[in-house]
């Protein structure tokens, strides 16, 4: 079991997730449907990994892995986004979250990469 942080700006897209993590035995700390928010939640939760989409209006998730990453260079980052691995890198090759999951995704892949990372 693990503590999670869940960033993503579509609801219906937070509660798969939710749903799914809760389903592999781990705790929901929060969520939040903005990069800005997905930062201040890390700092005053510290979750033990976070999940995060990249396309969010205001702070994306490309600077918010950064900004969180400034602050905890140990923070354990899943990315989640309709966006492959290969094109966010393409995009941005400063990128350092620790996977990258395409949507839709597959539940199991989700709860083994989480175990990975872990």
């Amino acid at each position: 079991m693990a503590r999670a942080l869940i960033v993503d700006d579509s609801k219906f897209m937070r509660k798969i997730i939710r749903d799914t993590l809760e389903e592999g035995g781990h705790v929901i700390l929060a969520e939040a449907d903005n990069g800005i928010d997905g930062i201040e939640e890390y700092r005053k939760l510290r979750p033990d990994f976070v999940t995060m989409d990249v396309t969010m209006t205001g702070k994306d998730g490309i600077q918010a892995v950064s900004d969180i990453q400034a602050i905890d260079p140990k923070a354990r980052i899943i990315i989640i986004s309709a966006m492959s691995e290969n094109t966010l890198k393409l995009n941005d090759g400063k990128l350092h979250a620790n996977a990258f999951i395409t949507k839709p995704f597959d539940k199991k892949k989700l709860l083994e990469t989480i175990n990975t990372i872990l």
